[in-house]
């Protein structure tokens, strides 16, 4: 079974935009922000990371199964994220030490 060829251009457009997203993550990190950093930073981080997964993953390309799983993979990750936060944020108000 053959996968989808891209063109060799189309990688090395993705490249750069990675690149060019890092640099811009460094740019950002020298900014004052204030508490814009962790959005901002987070952005980034999610820009080159879909440009990752949907080009040099070839998910992009894929059956619509690939995608299912590749959704559910976020999914979960936003549960996790969700339960996570929900434990930290309401530590004080039940008055576990820690917080």
């Amino acid at each position: 079974m053959a996968g989808h060829v891209l063109p060799k251009r189309t990688y090395l457009v993705i490249f750069a935009a990675l690149l060019v997203l890092t640099a811009t993550t460094v740019w950002a990190a020298r900014l004052p922000l204030g508490d814009w950093h962790l959005p901002v930073a987070l952005a980034i981080a999610s820009a080159k990371g879909l440009l990752v997964l949907l080009f040099f993953m070839h998910v992009y390309y894929s059956s619509r199964l690939t995608w299912l799983v590749a959704l559910s993979g976020l999914l979960w990750l936003v549960i996790l994220i969700g339960l996570t936060m929900s434990d930290y944020l309401t530590r004080e108000a039940l008055g576990i030490p820690g917080h």
